[in-house]
């Protein structure tokens, strides 16, 4: 409670003694003094371990007198206090006190008349905005001071941050004007910022450049980071939120200058014009986080220490970047360059301020959010000048682009008389060598016939000699005995009728002793033999024209077991006393086929079935098994052997031309290639299961009714 000022007139010089006046000028509050700033009239007490409590620090002896304008006291984790006597010489008995710095976290305001001070107000930033004496954004405080009275006026303020302590004094129409003034600055540049936003957010939806979606982000950061210095951020965004309030210009610098950094990188063509821009930002990035994280980890000082430093640093490289992408070409930039410069100046304007090299007013105080309103607006003539250059970059291209399709186009021209020219050249050529390649093919294919022949001729030849030479031995006897025959005869011929007892007498000796008897048994003998081996002969060379049927090259219905057995005539001198050959055979009907390539396909596969089982060494009887049987519309062949077998590898390249297993001059590796285009052209299928060293079965599908004949019926 106040004291009846009748009692305080009494006690006054008491409590001037007390008080001691003298010490400090007195602040004289008149009507005249409306929003005056107390200058250099404070004094100032250190309080390193924040122990003192208000009494202490009244009545403290160690306090210094402020010589800046505006007291600074730096960066520091000490409490301080500041003091000043104020008379109040006005016509009113109400002193508007008002501290405009939003920053400081802790602040308390006391009043004294004697001794003992007064708590007037316990606020600051890290306190809820309800602690507040008047809900206003920068801390308003109305002191009550009698008029004509004198009394102390004692601040306990401390902050993790740039410490400023701006005092102003002011009337109460004073405050009115000063509170409406600073909304009406406040309204205009958040209304500027509104606007920009939504300009280019709309901008952004009608032509999807994400570089106006960066700088919608950018404007709100910017809008939100400028309302907070001025203290309405945490009057109206998060005012219970006093934590947050503390870091949040902290945190709002950070992701404004990120923001600010992907804008230009986008704007200015950074990766085209400065390729390490990319690079050196993450840098810096990793730089403001870091310090970001060292203030939240508890070391807010230090934290806020390199904040500066990476936050000024980046301002001046993101500066020297655009300018350097300007000389480079690129006329945008200028846009970004000026409008940065004047936010840089408007940021250095304000902390020239608080470090009391300029003085403390309207312009000094408001100039940062100036300088972010005249950025923001030339930054949005910047990307409206983008759009014009790309515009004519575009009608560039395009010019430069149909003067090189015009240019293209006559180049096709003449290049596809000359690729015609060409092609009509390369199509002779390549004509030419597919009937060289076809003749190759026929002559290799012959040369393969002509080696399984070669094969067969060894042992027709040992097949037929045999016959051969056995009529061949049987010719001189049956010569002598026709001889002796004759010459009996003969004298049976010349017999005289006067002498005919005694040339008979001669001829029976005659006919003894050249055993006409036994020469005349012994012919029906030599032509029994000479007639078994002519016809062993005639079914060799009947078995072999049956196999070639050389003059047979349309379909014809045809008799598969009729093939198979011409095929072991014609493979007997291979097989005889050397390999056990089962049949089993079913029952077949005609089919159409062209049979000598069919019994060149039965002679390959027998063929090389014979050589697998010789070339066999478990010491198991060569055999091979042949099965015949209807499947369907197919007629299945299947022949099946113990021979060695084949590997996966060999099987995949079986019927690859040339490729062979036996040594070099055995074979060409043309067999079951051939085999197998045989197979196709009679639209059937082979299939070949095999282990190593336990045989191989191949699997032969032919259809009844030859496919392309079907085509002519139908």
């Amino acid at each position: 409670m106040r004291w009846p000022k009748a009692l305080f007139l009494l006690f006054f010089p008491i409590w001037s003694f007390g008080t001691n006046f003298d010490r400090s000028a007195v602040i004289s509050f008149t009507d005249s003094s409306l929003h005056s700033r107390v200058c250099r009239s404070i004094e100032i007490l250190e309080d390193p371990l924040r122990e003192y409590s208000a009494e202490q620090a009244l009545s403290h002896s160690d306090y210094r007198i402020s010589t800046d304008p505006v007291p600074n006291l730096g960066i520091s984790s000490s409490a301080y206090w500041l003091r000043f006597a104020l008379t109040n010489n006005s016509s009113e008995d109400i002193v508007m006190l008002q501290i405009p710095n939003s920053e400081i976290d802790q602040l308390d305001v006391y009043t004294a008349q004697g001794a003992i001070p007064e708590l007037v107000c316990a606020t600051g930033q890290g306190r809820a905005v309800s602690t507040r004496a008047l809900h206003d954004a920068l801390y308003t405080f109305a002191l009550d001071i009698p008029i004509g009275a004198t009394e102390w006026v004692l601040l306990h303020v401390s902050s993790n941050k740039q410490l400023r302590v701006p005092v102003v004094l002011n009337s109460g129409p004073g405050y009115i004007i000063d509170h409406d003034l600073r909304g009406l600055i406040a309204g205009g540049c958040f209304g500027i910022f509104l606007v920009m936003g939504l300009y280019n957010l709309f901008v952004y939806f009608s032509i999807r450049d994400r570089n106006y979606l960066y700088y919608v982000i950018y404007i709100l950061l910017v809008s939100v980071t400028q309302v907070n210095f001025m203290g309405y951020a945490q009057l109206y965004l998060w005012p219970n939120a006093p934590s947050f309030a503390v870091l949040s210009s902290q945190i709002l610098t950070v992701l404004t200058a990120i923001a600010a950094s992907e804008f230009m990188h986008g704007f200015i063509r950074s990766d085209k014009y400065i390729p390490r821009f990319k690079r050196l930002t993450w840098w810096f990035y990793a730089f403001l986080l870091t310090a970001l994280a060292i203030t939240f980890s508890g070391y807010e000082l230090l934290g806020y220490k390199l904040l500066q430093v990476a936050v000024g640093s980046f301002a001046f490289y993101l500066v020297l970047s655009a300018y350097m992408v300007w000389r480079r070409g690129f006329p945008p930039a200028r846009f970004f360059c000026i409008a940065w410069s004047l936010f840089l100046i408007g940021v250095t304007v304000y902390i020239m301020k608080d470090m009391g090299i300029l003085p403390y007013n309207w312009v000094t105080t408001y100039m940062m959010p100036m300088g972010s309103v005249a950025e923001v607006v030339l930054l949005s003539f910047g990307l409206a000048d983008k759009i014009n250059v790309l515009r004519r970059e575009k009608e560039n291209s395009q010019a430069a682009a149909l003067r090189m399709s015009q240019e293209n186009e006559r180049i096709i021209r003449d290049q596809n008389i000359m690729l015609e020219r060409k092609v009509d050249e390369r199509t002779h050529a390549l004509q030419e060598s597919n009937a060289h390649l076809k003749r190759t093919q026929t002559q290799l294919v012959n040369a393969e016939k002509m080696a399984s022949l070669g094969q067969l001729t060894a042992g027709i030849a040992h097949e037929i000699n045999n016959p051969i030479n056995f009529i061949t031995s049987n010719i001189q006897p049956l010569r002598r005995n026709i001889s002796e025959i004759l010459e009996v005869m003969e004298g049976y011929r010349s017999l005289d009728a006067q002498q005919a007892a005694i040339q008979l007498k001669a001829l029976k000796e005659r006919e003894q002793q050249l055993g006409i008897s036994e020469s005349i048994e012994e012919l029906d003998d030599i032509i029994g033999s000479i007639s078994e081996g002519s016809s062993r002969t005639a079914e060799i060379v009947r078995g072999l024209r049956n196999f070639s049927r050389l003059d047979e090259d349309d379909l014809k219905e045809t008799d598969i077991h009729e093939g198979l057995r011409n095929t072991l005539t014609l493979l007997a001198p291979q097989i005889r006393e050397v390999v056990s050959i089962q049949q089993e055979l079913g029952a077949l009907p005609m089919i159409e086929c062209f049979p000598g390539k069919v019994n060149q396909v039965l002679m390959n596969i027998l063929t090389n079935s014979i050589q697998a089982t010789q070339a066999n060494d478990t010491g198991r009887d060569p055999s091979i098994t042949i099965l015949t049987e209807v499947v369907d519309d197919h007629v299945a062949i299947e022949v099946r052997d113990n021979g060695m077998g084949m590997s996966e590898e060999v099987k995949a390249h079986m019927f690859d031309p040339f490729f062979t297993t036996k040594a070099v001059g055995e074979g060409t590796g043309l067999g079951l290639a051939i085999v197998y285009g045989i197979i196709e052209d009679h639209h059937g299928h082979i299939t070949v299961e095999s282990e190593v060293g336990q045989g191989t079965s191949i699997r032969i599908l032919l259809p009844i009714r030859h496919a392309r004949r079907n085509e002519q019926r139908a």
